[in-house]
Formats: C-alpha cells, structure tokens, sequence
C-alpha cells in the first residue's frame, strides 16, 4: 500500500428511508456509505455469521475464489466522486507457480460484504479520510435513539 492508508471497520448498520447507512470508521472519526437495503442485510449477515436457507451471490463469489485458491486480502475505499464512494479489492493467489495479487474496482458496499465474510481488513485512504464529514455524533444520536425505543440493531433484520 504506496498511499497512507487508515484501518476502519464497520461502526453499525442503520437502517434508512432510502436502503441502509453502513457507518465506517475508527476511534478518530465515522463516516457513512449509503447502501441498498438488501446489502445492509447482507453485511449484517455476514457481521452476525447468520446461517443462510440458499447460498447468496456473495457465498457464490466465496465458493468461486475458494475453488480456486484465491483469498480477499483488504479492502481499500479510494475516493469519493459526485456522491459515489469508489473501492479497491485486493485478491492473493498462491500456487506452485508463485504469489500473485490482484487488484480490482468494486463497489464499497460488496468489498466491504466480502471483507466481513472473510475477517479481511478495510482501509481508506488518508486523502478520502480527511475529505469525510465525521458523522460520530450522528451515529451516538443514532444509537441512542434505538436504545430508546427498545430496538437492538444487531438483532433486527
């Protein structure tokens, strides 16, 4: 990794009126990517280990990069362009030939899926980092509110 990077995991899931706030971040500060409802469930899943009735197209991915001796190495959230968040997937391959890693374009709100699943690491960028508003006091808003109302976001689905 060239460019500072700032390690991150995922501070909570919130549900939304327009899909989910996946809140990111570290003891410094919070910040939010916006995803589609079922990919807050999905994350949740994957976060809470829940067990599944049919396989999901991110336990398909799993099974494929298994199958063929591919781990997920990190996840790094690049830069932030007109509202849109941009990620970087990093994939090893070991074999009798060698190591090969390979880096591709994917969306934050699959990277990070794929992440949890596999206990992988997130990092953003320094720039990204200093360029997010620190949504912490939302989130502590956020938190309380639910606590309030009786409600337990690891719990609800």
């Amino acid at each position: 990794m060239k460019n500072q990077v700032i390690p991150v995991e995922i501070r909570a899931l919130v549900p939304t009126n327009h899909g989910c706030a996946v809140f990111v971040g570290n003891e410094e500060k919070v910040f939010v990517i916006q995803v589609e409802n079922n990919m807050g469930a999905i994350i949740g899943m994957f976060m809470q280990g829940a067990p599944k009735e049919r396989p999901l197209t991110h336990d398909l991915i799993n099974e494929l990069l298994e199958a063929l001796g591919v781990t997920i190495q990190r996840v790094l959230i690049t830069e932030l362009k007109n509202s849109t968040y941009f990620a970087r997937l990093f994939l090893e391959q070991k074999n009798e030939l060698g190591r090969k890693i390979v880096e591709l374009d994917a969306r934050p709100s699959d990277s990070i899926a794929l992440a949890t699943a596999h206990k992988k690491p997130i990092y953003v960028t320094r720039k990204l980092f200093d360029q997010v508003e620190d949504m912490s006091a939302v989130l502590a808003q956020a938190q309380s509110d639910a606590g309030e109302s009786g409600g337990d976001e690891e719990d609800s689905d």
